[in-house]
């Protein structure tokens, strides 16, 4: 074997070990320190502008007429019950969090794929999610190990809510509004 053949196995296997060096200090570092949370934007609704100073023309809303009591009252009473359109993080990490509710639902916990990542030790990885069904919004604990609950009690099963309804994940309280 020539000298030439043999130094490059030898540079070979170093640059191999020091893969494996590598690669074991990545798993050990996220071991120590868990899932990364990353921030995620969402995109803007109704093609505005994410600019957060409106204009003075923007800023006065526009009059709008007066309606009567009563009529508010009688079309209320045939939709039913309101359905939640966002969820807002109330208390933990991200309160003040605010994410629209689509088609699909919300799945919430601390694996990054959720849609609602939540940097909270005391939530599961697919904590709980809340999807629709034709009879409205429902929400259903995902198996995790401290639970998700609804008013105080504890979810078992898919659960529906309504606008109003409080969320506890670990130290995360989330309300549903309309």
């Amino acid at each position: 074997m020539s000298e030439l053949t043999l130094t490059l196995l030898r540079l070979g296997l170093l640059v191999l070990l020091w893969l494996f060096v590598f690669g074991v200090a990545s798993v050990l570092r996220s071991d120590l320190y868990g899932t990364r949370v990353s921030r995620r934007v969402l995109p803007s609704r109704g093609g505005r502008s994410a600019d957060p100073a409106p204009s003075r023309a923007e800023a006065r809303p526009e009059p709008r007429p007066e309606r009567k009591p009563e009529a508010r009252k009688e079309k209320s009473e045939r939709r039913g019950p309101r359905l939640p359109t966002q969820l807002v993080v109330t208390e933990g990490q991200l309160a003040g969090t605010s994410l629209p509710l689509g088609r699909s639902g919300v799945l919430v916990g601390r694996a990054p794929e959720c849609t609602l990542v939540l940097d909270d030790e005391f939530a599961s990885g697919r904590h709980a999610r809340i999807f629709p069904r034709p009879e409205g919004w429902f929400v259903e604990d995902l198996g995790s190990r401290n639970g998700t609950f609804l008013g105080g009690s504890a979810v078992t099963g898919a659960v529906p809510v309504t606008v109003g309804s409080v969320l506890r994940i670990g130290r995360t309280t989330i309300e549903l509004r309309g």
